[in-house]
């Protein structure tokens, strides 16, 4: 079986940087349960969208981000009985190419290279399962599709869900 993971929202912790971040700013409070429903930049007063938004340009952005709780046993386990390939569409942000290339040998280095597909659309894909946080990949894939929970999806409820890595081992171990 052919198994894609996203990397952001699914793997690594990209929602929970962008509230860091905002938070030692604008010395706020912000909380994932403040964004329920929302894109980050959603969540914050209108004269601090742009920074936000800004956040996924910065140098050392993406190599930075925390991992997913059980994300690494997980995909582990996954990757010895399953082809595991991680897909991300990092082409929007090009400094994030070397970034998500090394936390990726840091954090999951049981994933080679070879098994890492950085790109633009995830349309090109095809294979029998894609973990995704974004309905717009998860539409387009001809496989299972199962949407990972984030903030900004909570209301999506088109697609079969997990909330957590362990309800990924539940359904794929």
């Amino acid at each position: 079986m052919t198994i894609f993971v996203d990397m952001d929202e699914v793997i690594a912790d990209a929602y929970g940087a962008h509230l860091e971040l905002y938070n030692t700013e604008f010395n706020a409070n912000l909380t994932l349960e403040d964004c329920y429903g929302k894109e980050a930049w959603q969540c914050v007063p209108e004269e601090h969208q742009e920074t936000v938004r800004g956040h996924n340009w910065r140098i050392g952005y993406f190599r930075n981000l925390k991992v997913i709780p059980d994300s690494q046993e997980v995909l582990f386990e996954l990757s010895k009985r399953h082809d595991v390939y991680i897909a991300s569409a990092a082409m929007e942000f090009p400094d994030s190419l070397k970034e998500k290339s090394d936390w990726l040998d840091e954090f999951f280095p049981f994933i080679p290279w070879k098994k890492r597909i950085l790109c633009g659309d995830k349309f090109i894909l095809k294979g029998d399962i894609l973990i995704d946080d974004r309905s717009k990949n998860l539409h387009n894939f001809d496989g299972r599709s199962i949407m990972f929970t984030s903030p900004h999806n909570t209301n999506t409820k088109e697609f079969e869900r997990a909330n957590n890595w362990r309800e990924i081992a539940d359904k794929l171990l």
